[in-house]
């Protein structure tokens, strides 16, 4: 498991610059709005999980995904001192699969930690995670750079990797999220169709 290896080393080293060490605003709005409501939920490359500890204070039944066992323990060890109930899973986005669909899925760094030419792939997997009408919630990482990761999710080259024949835009990529690394993420609202 190369990528495996690759993102277990970031977390052993300390390099992990895309962590900006809280849950990202976006959340909280959407949260907050009304937009994201109690329900099945899925979050690829959870990481250190911030986003997985709000969403099970919530009442959401959360699944946070990742390939690397680090930060999966850390996750695993705050939800048992805050009494919090989720399912963590190690494994791969590229080829993991749930026993059912989720009803959302929280896609933040996962998509721009991903070579482009894996995006395909990973648009396939979020598409057959959700069940029909389900809703992908993304931050679109907008570097404006060359090479990665993270990688540049250049919007129109979005706009074909998540069609209109698979996808409806709910929410356009017109709010902004700074990021600490002096990037940007756009956040944007995805139904399922089909």
């Amino acid at each position: 498991m190369e990528a495996a290896l690759f993102w277990e080393e970031k977390y052993q080293s300390g390099a992990t610059a895309w962590d900006r060490g809280k849950v990202n605003p976006a959340l909280m709005y959407w949260l907050d709005n009304g937009d994201l409501a109690p329900c099945r939920i899925l979050v690829p490359g959870c990481g250190y999980g911030h986003e997985v500890l709000v969403l099970a204070r919530r009442g959401f039944e959360v699944w946070g995904l990742d390939i690397a066992p680090t930060p999966l323990r850390h996750v695993q060890a705050r939800l048992a001192q805050e009494r919090l109930m989720a399912h963590l899973v190690r494994g791969d986005v590229r080829d993991w699969q749930p026993a059912e669909p989720f009803d959302a899925v929280y896609e933040q760094t996962c998509l721009c930690a991903l070579a482009p030419a894996d995006w395909p792939c990973y648009e396939a997997q979020l598409h057959r995670w959700l069940r029909p009408g389900g809703r992908l919630f993304a931050l679109l990482m907008q570097t404006n750079r060359p090479g990665g990761p993270p990688y540049h999710c250049e919007i129109e080259t979005m706009r074909v990797l998540f069609s209109p024949a698979r996808w409806q835009w709910i929410e356009l990529p017109q709010r902004t999220i700074p990021h600490p690394t002096g990037f940007f993420e756009y956040a944007v609202v995805l139904k399922r169709l089909g």
